[in-house]
C-alpha cells in the first residue's frame, strides 16, 4: 500500500472499530438484558424474526452497495440510482413478509406480529445502507459514528426499557425498528446525503453487478441465519434460545475485529486495483491483523464460556456450544479477510463459488445434525469452515492475491501459542461471579498479548507503521 492509503487505512480501521465498539456494544447489551429477562422460547423467537429481517436486508441490497466503491462513474449518480432500487426492493420484501407473516410464524415458531413491526425497519435500512456505502468508498467511517452508533443507541435503549417493562420479545422488535427508522435520518445530520434518481447506465452497471455478487451476498446472509431458521422448525423456539445467546457471544470477534477490518480492506484494496498496485502486502497485513487479534479474543471467550451460567443456570447447555462456535468464529473472520480480497479484485465469481459451497455443505451437515442437537449444529459449523480455508487459500494462490505461506504459519503458531499460555493460567483463576469473570478475561488477554506480540515483533511493526 502507498503511504496515503495505509494511512486512510489506518484512520479508517480506527474509527470503524469506535463505531463498532459502541453499536455492538449495544447488541451485547441487548442480548444479556434479554437473557436475563426472557425465557429460552422469547429468546429463540427474538432470534428467529432478526435472522428474518438480516435476511430482507441482504436480499434488497442485493450486494450492490459495493459497486459504489468500486465505480469509476459519479458515485453520486450510481447511488442516487442505486437508492431508488434498493428502496423498491426493501418495500416489496417488507409487502411479503406482512402478508406471509402467519404461514411464516407457523413454520418457524416466532410470533406473526413481531414479524410485522420488524419487516416496517426494510425501506429504512435501504436508504442507509446507500449512505453507508458512499462513507465507505472515501474511507470516511468517522461520519459512520452518528447513524451507526447513534441509531443503534437509540433502539437498545428502548429495547432495553420495554423489555424492563415486560413486554417480552415485543421489545427487541420495536427497538429494530426504531433504530432502522434513526439511521437513515442521523445519516443525513452527518452530512450523507443521497438522492434518489435514475440513470440508465448506472442502473446497468450496479444490476451487472448484483447478478455476480448479489447471489454471494444472499448465499452469505443464509450462512449465518439458516441455522437459527432450521433449528426453530426443528427443535422448537426454546433450543433456538440456547443456540442464538452462545452465538450472539462468539459472533462479538467477528463483527468488532474481522468485519471491521474487511470493511477497510474492501476499498482499500478496490483503490488499488484502480490505481494498478499490487494487493498481496495489504491481504498479508490484514490477515495477520484479524488472526492475532481474534485469536486472543476467542481464546479467552472458550476458556471463560462456562461463565455463561453468570445469566442463569437454565443457560448451562449454551457453554459448550459457545466452545465450538468460537472455532467456528475464527475460522470465519479469516474466510472473510480473504473474501474482501477476491472480490475487490474483481473475481466475484469465485467469491459466490466458495460461498455456494459452505451454504451448500451447511445445509446438508443441518439436515443430518440439526436432530441430534444445538451443540451437534455448532461442531458442523467449526468443522465446514476450516475445511473452506485451504480451498479459499487456493483461489487466492490461483490469482496472485496469496502471500508466502511461511508468513501465515509463524502468525498461526504465535497465536497458538499465546492460547495455550492462557489455557494454563485460566486453571488457577477464580471462577465464581461477574467481577471475578471480567478480571479472569483481563487477565487471559493479558497473558494472550504477552506470548503472541514478542512471537510476532515484525508483523506487529508492520501493523503500527502501515496497516
Amino acid at each position: 500500500m502507498t503511504n496515503q492509503v495505509g494511512t486512510r487505512a489506518v484512520r479508517g480501521s480506527l474509527w470503524l472499530f469506535a463505531v463498532n465498539v459502541i453499536s455492538k456494544g449495544c447488541q451485547v447489551a441487548v442480548t444479556l438484558v434479554l437473557a436475563a429477562l426472557l425465557t429460552e422460547d422469547g429468546l429463540g423467537a427474538v432470534s428467529i424474526v432478526v435472522s428474518l429481517v438480516n435476511i430482507g436486508q441482504v436480499v434488497q441490497s442485493a450486494g450492490v452497495y459495493d459497486v459504489i466503491s468500486r465505480t469509476n462513474r459519479d458515485p453520486q449518480r450510481l447511488a442516487g440510482t442505486v437508492l431508488t432500487m434498493s428502496i423498491a426492493g426493501g418495500t416489496a420484501i417488507t409487502a411479503l413478509l406482512l402478508l406471509a407473516a402467519e404461514p411464516v410464524s407457523q413454520a418457524l415458531g416466532a410470533p406473526a406480529d413481531l414479524i410485522r413491526i420488524a419487516a416496517l425497519s426494510l425501506p429504512f435500512t435501504a436508504i442507509g445502507g446507500v449512505q453507508m456505502a458512499m462513507m465507505h468508498r472515501e474511507l470516511d467511517f468517522q461520519k459512520r459514528m452518528l447513524p451507526d452508533a447513534g441509531g443503534m443507541v437509540l433502539g437498545a435503549a428502548v429495547t432495553i426499557v420495554l423489555a424492563a417493562l415486560s413486554y417480552g420479545p415485543l421489545a427487541m422488535a420495536v427497538g429494530l425498528l426504531c433504530t432502522a427508522v434513526a439511521q437513515p435520518v442521523l445519516a443525513v445530520a452527518a452530512g450523507a446525503r443521497v438522492r434518489p434518481r435514475w440513470d440508465q447506465e448506472a442502473a446497468k452497471e450496479a444490476l451487472g453487478w448484483t447478478a455476480v455478487v448479489g447471489p454471494g451476498a444472499v448465499v452469505a446472509t443464509l450462512l449465518i441465519n439458516v441455522d437459527y431458521l432450521t433449528i426453530g422448525h426443528v427443535l422448537g423456539p426454546s433450543a433456538v434460545g440456547v443456540y442464538s445467546l452462545a452465538f450472539r457471544i462468539a459472533w462479538m470477534p467477528y463483527i468488532l475485529v474481522a468485519v471491521v477490518l474487511g470493511g477497510v480492506l474492501f476499498p482499500v484494496c478496490a483503490e488499488l486495483v484502480r490505481s494498478g498496485q499490487k494487493m498481496t502486502g495489504a491481504v498479508l497485513r490484514f490477515t495477520k491483523a484479524t488472526l492475532m487479534i481474534t485469536g486472543g479474543l476467542y481464546a479467552v471467550t472458550a476458556l471463560l464460556a462456562d461463565r455463561i451460567t453468570l445469566f442463569g443456570e437454565r443457560w448451562a447447555p449454551a457453554a459448550p456450544v459457545l466452545v465450538a462456535l468460537c472455532g467456528y468464529g475464527l475460522g470465519l473472520g479469516l474466510l472473510h479477510t480473504w473474501y474482501q480480497a477476491i472480490r475487490a479484485a474483481g473475481h466475484a465469481r469465485w467469491y459466490l463459488a466458495l460461498e455456494v459451497t459452505h451454504l451448500v455443505a451447511l445445509l446438508t451437515a443441518l439436515m443430518i445434525t440439526t436432530q441430534h442437537g444445538v451443540l451437534a449444529v455448532a461442531v458442523a459449523q467449526a468443522v465446514i469452515v476450516w475445511l473452506l480455508v485451504p480451498l479459499t487459500w487456493w483461489v487466492l494462490a490461483r490469482h496472485g492475491l496469496a502471500f508466502p505461506p511461511q508468513e501465515l504459519v509463524r502468525t498461526v503458531a504465535g497465536t497458538l501459542a499465546g492460547a495455550i499460555t492462557a489455557g494454563l493460567v485460566a486453571q488457577v483463576l477464580p471462577i465464581q461471579g461477574i467481577a471475578a469473570a471480567l478480571l479472569s478475561g483481563g487477565v487471559l488477554l493479558g497473558v494472550y498479548a504477552a506470548v503472541v506480540l514478542p512471537l510476532n515483533r515484525e508483523a506487529v511493526r508492520e501493523l503500527r507503521g502501515n496497516l
